[in-house]
């Protein structure tokens, strides 16, 4: 019987929507995550009896046929990438982005990739890196006698040498801007690629317009609202209920007229 297989997809949709609100839950104190909603769409369908049809010829075309769908299908898992909010960390290397923006970073194999977790510390070099080691884009690095780093909202970066009254300015972070921030590839560890789907990186200054500005000693928190999830979660679980309650009556059909035969 159709209804079935129609039953079967409709079950394997909603487990795949109760993976997605699971790893948004799972992830919700990961710094500056994303969450993702599962989008469907109806899949092909099956012609009864054509529309627009007349029954005999010289005969005015039916108004309406018989189109049977064969259930639903995954269209896309879309990031939602939303402003997290800003927590207080008063550590002079925590970055947060309020606004429009990706921190540039060089990957261990000199690629571009880019994250809004802007938890950062210096190396052993003095250089600005991730929790991971990877350098930021453009390189800043922080001179060994630097009693303090000020970071300010369009990205200067200065530090109080020991001795010197006046702060230096050793560097300029830049952000980057996609025309579509949901065509990013998510690579885990909070970084994301390029893709075409994304369109080129549109590198300016924070604070400029169309761009974000730059707290320093602040993190983006995740924008997963638990309880907005819990919802979702509820939904999805009944939604599944309905469809293996649709298998059962099926397969019930098929046992009585099983029956029947015999």
């Amino acid at each position: 019987m159709r209804a079935l297989a129609i039953a079967a997809t409709g079950m394997n949709a909603q487990q795949l929507n109760v993976e997605v609100i699971a790893n948004n839950i799972s992830n919700v104190n990961s710094t500056a995550f994303k969450g993702a909603r599962a989008e469907f769409t109806d899949l092909l369908y099956q012609a009864e009896r054509l529309q627009g049809v007349p029954n005999q010829a010289g005969e005015a075309p039916i108004p309406e046929g018989a189109m049977l769908g064969l259930g639903v299908r995954t269209a896309a898992i879309r990031n939602l990438h939303r402003q997290g909010p800003l927590t207080n960390t008063t550590n002079q290397f925590d970055l947060a982005l309020n606004g429009r923006g990706w921190f540039q970073i060089t990957s261990p194999n000199g690629e571009t990739i880019y994250t809004r977790a802007g938890s950062f510390n210096k190396n052993g070099t003095g250089q600005l890196v991730t929790i991971d080691g990877y350098a930021v884009d453009p390189a800043i690095n922080i001179p060994q006698n630097a009693v303090d780093v000020v970071i300010n909202e369009s990205g200067q970066v200065f530090v109080k040498v020991d001795g010197q009254p006046v702060p230096q300015n050793i560097g300029q972070l830049t952000i980057a801007n996609f025309a579509n921030d949901s065509g990013l590839e998510p690579l885990g560890n909070n970084y994301y690629r390029e893709t075409p789907a994304s369109g080129a990186p549109v590198v300016g200054v924070a604070g400029d317009p169309g761009f974000g500005k730059i707290h320093q000693g602040y993190l983006e928190g995740s924008n997963v609202d638990p309880v907005k999830e819990i919802t979702n979660l509820i939904s999805a679980q009944r939604a599944f209920e309905m469809n293996s309650k649709v298998i059962q009556a099926a397969d019930d059909m098929a046992g009585t007229v099983s029956k029947g035969i015999r």
